[in-house]
């Protein structure tokens, strides 16, 4: 973790070249490279957090933390009318959470333990909860496609609705798990001996959050203000970096945040911070974006690609396999991890 700490020059470095103009590619890289060691230090203040409240709670407040970066991008991308670049971010996010994000932590996890095994209850929630997510982004898109709409007006009305009846699920599914069910989500009893978090206090440890939140919205404002002109000199297609590389920067809290739990074998953690993510975006994030599109004056619809949804029911029905039988191992990780590069080059071609 100290070598981590010491990453955090990039922060001060990556502001400094942004007021600087130095080229954009070297302000895409120091800006990724800062955002590293604050994912590393919004884990840590997360687990101290969590050591004091609940898995639940503690994985609600590491996804929501962990997606704020993701949120920021999103939003500065559409009000600049990149609308499908938003869209390949929204699904990259949630695939990335599912596949990649979930897969290194059983990776890491299952290199240490055996068998991790974590709360069943949590294991059927999830699964439920993710069918629903990847039910209410695949309505519009067949909407879309059986109802040949080329002003996309209906789309656009209809994905108003949809946005605002996958928020109140989201709301609907915290007040189960954090209110009415909280005894079912109660973590599983391990037999390996745990790490503690950082003696923090629970002042410190929530001011230590919320501000490496802030920091890592900040350098994320960075990259995006130079994504467009990076990618041209990357010889990437922005539809590609909206899926995978975006993501990956945006998520690196919650791979941080995930692993680290997994390898100190707290698996309810883990899976509520990979898997919570995922339903955050699907049910809040996008849908929140659709309605700042009225904001900003652009036709933000919730109907994606066939491709995009496709990926994502794919994800979801794979994450859900995995989760069934509330353990997990080494190799399950590694297929998760394929998966992910399976779809990372279908979309480099795509």
């Amino acid at each position: 973790m100290k070598y981590l700490y010491a990453l955090l020059v990039f922060v001060p470095i990556a502001v400094v070249s942004r007021l600087l103009h130095w080229p954009p590619i070297v302000l895409f890289a120091l800006s990724a490279l800062a955002i590293i060691p604050l994912s590393g230090v919004l884990g840590a203040a997360t687990e101290a957090v969590a050591e004091r409240t609940s898995p639940a709670i503690g994985g609600l407040l590491n996804a929501t933390m962990g997606n704020l970066a993701e949120l920021i991008i999103a939003a500065m991308a559409l009000r600049a009318g990149l609308i499908e670049l938003v869209k390949a971010s929204i699904t990259g996010s949630i695939l990335g959470n599912l596949l990649l994000v979930l897969g290194a932590a059983l990776f890491a996890g299952g290199l240490k333990f055996k068998v991790q095994r974590f709360n069943p209850h949590l294991a059927g929630f999830s699964a439920t909860v993710l069918a629903v997510a990847a039910f209410g982004l695949l309505v519009p898109a067949l909407f879309q496609f059986l109802h040949p709409d080329p002003g996309r007006v209906a789309t656009q009305q209809m994905s108003y609705y949809v946005a605002a009846l996958l928020i109140s699920g989201y709301a609907f599914s915290l007040l189960y798990s954090l209110r009415t069910h909280t005894s079912a989500f109660l973590a599983v009893e391990h037999d390996a001996e745990v790490t503690v978090a950082p003696h923090w206090s629970s002042k410190q440890a929530l001011t230590i959050l919320v501000g490496s939140a802030v920091a890592i919205g900040v350098v994320s404002e960075i990259l995006v203000s130079v994504t467009e002109e990076a990618v041209k000199v990357m010889g990437l297609s922005e539809f590609f970096v909206g899926l995978i590389l975006v993501p990956i920067i945006g998520n690196a809290a919650e791979h941080s945040s995930a692993i680290l739990m997994a390898m100190k074998n707290r698996m309810d953690l883990a899976i509520n911070v990979a898997v919570g993510s995922s339903i955050q975006v699907a049910l809040l994030i996008g849908p929140l974006l659709v309605f700042l599109g009225v904001v900003f004056g652009q036709r933000m619809d919730l109907a994606f690609s066939q491709m995009e949804v496709a990926s994502i029911a794919l994800s979801v029905a794979v994450a859900t396999s995995v989760m069934r039988d509330a353990e997990s191992n080494w190799l399950e990780g590694v297929f998760l991890l394929l998966a992910y590069a399976i779809l990372g080059v279908a979309f480099f071609f795509f």
